[in-house]
């Protein structure tokens, strides 16, 4: 069996880290395209990077297909698809053996794909003075395909760290529902439009929530910047997901056709 010489200091040094990060910055930067297909119908496609580790590791890349659907000025809906390449944290798991030894099991970081599918309606209402409040229901699904990224295990206090061959990351599909409240103050023809939402992520209990404080930029007719600032908060995030609190400066750019 291939074994590793690597030092129980790093390995317990990485799992020191791993404990300590309490939170996270990062920057998520997108781009969005829609095409009016008629009054109602239009599509969108999208591409976004996000980074984590206080804007010096790569988090994921992300592509997304799109449809939306106005049924009126106050009721529209959307349905669409993103692909995600996205980079695993690093994952230790202590275990004791039938022999009673104390064990670590370490997942260095590795990139990988999962897909996602989402629909959703979002009800809105604006006021005479420009203010706007809506709510917006969004389930999607994500399904993380079957795979054999490489894990290494060894004896607590030893040096000797082999590979463990018979590693696999089962498939995974989780459906979550996202309810979003955002108030916007929405004027014709204004340079700016300030915004702030709060977000809920449920899956059999809340599992984060994003509070999100920014304004769109109007560049033009069709054009529009997009920045902001968020924060995450992780604290009943499942122990899968492997993720801290994150702060996150945003920015992105749409066009219309």
């Amino acid at each position: 069996m291939k074994k590793h010489r690597i030092s129980t200091l790093v390995i317990m040094a990485a799992i020191s880290i791993t404990v300590a990060a309490q939170s996270e910055s990062g920057l998520i930067a997108n781009i969005e395209a829609e095409k009016k297909i008629s009054k109602k119908l239009s599509i969108t496609t999208e591409a976004e990077m996000r980074s984590r580790n206080d804007f010096k590791t790569i988090d994921r890349w992300s592509l997304g297909l799109g449809a939306n659907y106005r049924f009126n000025k106050w009721l529209k809906a959307d349905a669409g698809y993103k692909l995600l390449y996205s980079h695993y944290r690093e994952d230790t798991e202590y275990y004791t053996s039938s022999a009673g030894n104390a064990k670590v099991k370490w997942r260095p970081s590795y990139w990988g794909l999962r897909h996602r599918f989402y629909t959703s309606l979002t009800g809105t209402h604006k006021f005479a003075n420009g203010l706007k409040l809506s709510l917006r229901e969004r389930w999607q699904y994500t399904y993380r395909p079957e795979e054999t990224p490489t894990r290494y295990k060894m004896k607590v206090g030893e040096d000797d760290m082999e590979l463990d061959e018979d590693y696999v990351r089962d498939g995974k599909g989780k459906h979550v529902l996202r309810s979003r409240f955002q108030i916007e103050y929405d004027k014709k023809n204004a340079l700016f439009t300030p915004f702030a939402s709060i977000e809920l992520y449920n899956s059999l209990g809340i599992e984060k929530t994003r509070y999100t404080l920014g304004t769109d930029i109007r560049l033009g007719k069709n054009q529009s910047l997009n920045v902001f600032y968020r924060f995450q908060d992780m604290r009943h995030s499942s122990d899968d997901d492997n993720d801290p609190d994150m702060h996150y400066l945003g920015i992105g750019y749409k066009i219309k056709f």
